[in-house]
């Protein structure tokens, strides 16, 4: 009997000690400001190719221009970030409009 009541305590022991662990604390870094002309451009290119997602119209292009866009964004490059928000925006709209043309199949060509 008194090697369960050792094996007890010490469980209780180890849940007590585990108590008293604290979490570690992170220190989160602040991200670099951008400027605000780049903080307008990514959220249009983000409202944008969530609208061309919607449609079943994004390209590839404008999907990895937001993303280069957005870790630009949390390096300050705000340079970096106006031109692949831009162009993010643009190619979303490019694939939003070729749902417009006419559907063409081989066969129709002769």
């Amino acid at each position: 009997m008194s090697k369960q009541i050792l094996i007890a305590l010490a469980a209780a022991g180890v849940v007590a000690l585990a108590g008293c662990q604290s979490a570690p604390t992170v220190t989160a870094e602040a991200a670099p400001a951008i400027s605000a002309d780049a903080k307008a451009a990514l959220a249009k290119a983000e409202a944008d190719v969530k609208a061309a997602s919607a449609k079943h119209a994004l390209w590839t292009t404008a999907e990895n221009a937001l993303k280069a866009a957005q870790e630009a964004a949390k390096k300050g490059d705000s340079a970096a970030v106006v031109k692949d928000a831009k162009m993010a925006s643009e190619h979303a709209k490019l694939g939003m409009d070729q749902q417009a043309y006419p559907v063409m199949s081989v066969s129709n060509m002769k």
